[in-house]
């Protein structure tokens, strides 16, 4: 190499700390959009979708910080600007409030016996539907297990109450038995074990596509280079498969708990008859009955910011655990 190629390589290395390439020309956006047009047009309705119905919506939070009226001025917007503002009014109304208190503590409870109980069934059931070397029984399990997904909440309680009530199989089954029949479907104390059930019967099968797809991802080689050396099936389990998975689970996870205080709406609404409001009393269904039952709008657009504040907060916190644990999480600086 001659002397003046040396030179010219060190004049390079200075210019580009640590001998690294230069970064590439990034493209014009007029370039970028020709080329990709294919795939924005795609990709545009379910970005107006998501526009439409998850952000434009959150502009009206707005009312939670004021004594919202509906029927001041000729439109919507006339009410949002004439309505009186009030601050933190709101929120010092429902945090004073034992029933908001009650609601949160109940969503609480729900939630961390469902991550306990619910969360880890859909990676086991994957787990044995890809331990299957019949694809047609895997298939037909599958089918099985995922259509009650596509249930309503409705049709999902009217089968429970069908086979668990007190006029239901169960029952009518121990009365011929000389029993005493379970009080399942009205009873309070119980009433978390009945929605977990009601929950994993419509969504663990549904649940396992996302594990599925991790675990067939896995490489095949690993597993047969690890049977050579002896591991039986649990080492495989425990060295291979729940290595594979764990980013998977550790996202899901994070998912889960900054969605920790929405439990459900529906399910819980149709059984507060049954059980009675101090059982069956979530966020929502508070929102709900006194909020928009009432027409106390604000009041419920304060809740609700309060339980997106929450969720974001718990997703920060998960995330940050992640990033200490060396997962990736849902989303890194780097």
């Amino acid at each position: 190499m001659t002397v003046r190629e040396v030179t010219a390589e060190a004049g390079s290395d200075q210019t580009r700390p640590g001998g690294a390439a230069p970064r590439r020309k990034r493209l014009p956006l007029r370039t970028r959009l020709r080329r990709d047009w294919q795939l924005l047009a795609m990709v545009a309705p379910g970005f107006v979708i998501l526009l439409i119905f998850s952000y434009l919506p959150i502009l009206g939070n707005v009312i939670a910080f004021q004594d919202y009226n509906p029927y001041v001025g000729s439109n919507p917007l006339d009410a949002f600007v004439q309505s009186n503002w009030i601050g933190f009014g709101q929120f010092q109304l429902l945090f004073a409030d034992p029933a908001f208190w009650h609601a949160f503590r109940n969503t609480l409870a729900i939630t961390a016996f469902q991550l306990v109980f619910f969360f880890p069934l859909p990676i086991l059931l994957a787990i044995v539907l890809h331990s299957l070397l019949s694809s047609r029984l895997r298939g037909f399990i599958q089918t099985v297990v995922y259509l009650p997904h596509f249930f309503s909440w409705v049709l999902v309680v009217s089968f429970f109450v069908a086979m668990f009530g007190g006029a239901g199989l169960l029952a009518q089954t121990m009365r011929e038995a000389g029993m005493e029949p379970w009080n399942v479907m009205t009873n309070p104390d119980t009433f978390i074990i009945l929605v977990t059930a009601e929950a994993v019967w419509k969504d663990v099968g549904w649940g396992t596509i996302v594990f599925l797809a991790a675990l067939s991802t896995i490489d095949q080689n690993l597993y047969e280079a690890a049977a050579a050396d002896g591991a039986g099936r649990w080492r495989r389990l425990w060295h291979i498969t729940l290595p594979g998975l764990r980013p998977v689970i550790v996202l899901l996870l994070i998912l889960r708990l900054g969605d920790a205080l929405s439990v459900g709406f529906e399910q819980f609404l149709l059984q507060r008859d049954a059980v009675g409001r101090q059982a069956s009393e979530v966020l929502d269904t508070f929102v709900y009955h006194f909020s928009i039952a009432t027409g106390n709008y604000g009041y419920g657009a304060a809740a609700g910011l309060f339980k997106a504040a929450v969720g974001l907060c718990l997703i920060l916190a998960a995330n940050k655990v992640a990033h200490m644990l060396g997962e990736r999480g849902i989303y890194s600086r780097s």
